[in-house]
């Protein structure tokens, strides 16, 4: 698990400092984008989210961990559809009906 870089090698050093001078670093780990984006992946795929759905609630900065909060719609009847709930608060804030572009 752990890449070690070879110090320089040079006459002068004893063994021990050599060995000394070697760098040791662990491997690089997962970057934050991709566990992001991963986490909106699962949202859209559970709670049958279209792009545009998502590309929406990620400019208006909604956590996709919440989004079980919201989406009981069944169980509490004054509660609108996700989808819904989300066209409403984007054209709220940004007095649009859907984003120009939208990304896949």
């Amino acid at each position: 698990r752990f890449i070690i870089f070879q110090a320089d090698f040079c006459f002068l050093l004893g063994a021990t400092q050599l060995f000394r001078k070697i760098a040791v670093t662990p491997f690089p780990k997962m970057s934050n984008k991709s566990n992001k984006n991963k986490k909106w992946i699962e949202a859209k795929k559970k709670f049958r989210l279209s792009n545009m759905h998502i590309q929406m609630a990620r400019e208006l900065g909604m956590n996709p961990k919440k989004f079980g909060s919201l989406a009981n719609h069944k169980q509490e009847k004054w509660k609108s559809p996700l989808p819904v709930f989300i066209e409403e608060l984007y054209y709220k804030r940004f007095k649009k009906e859907k984003p120009n572009i939208v990304n896949p």
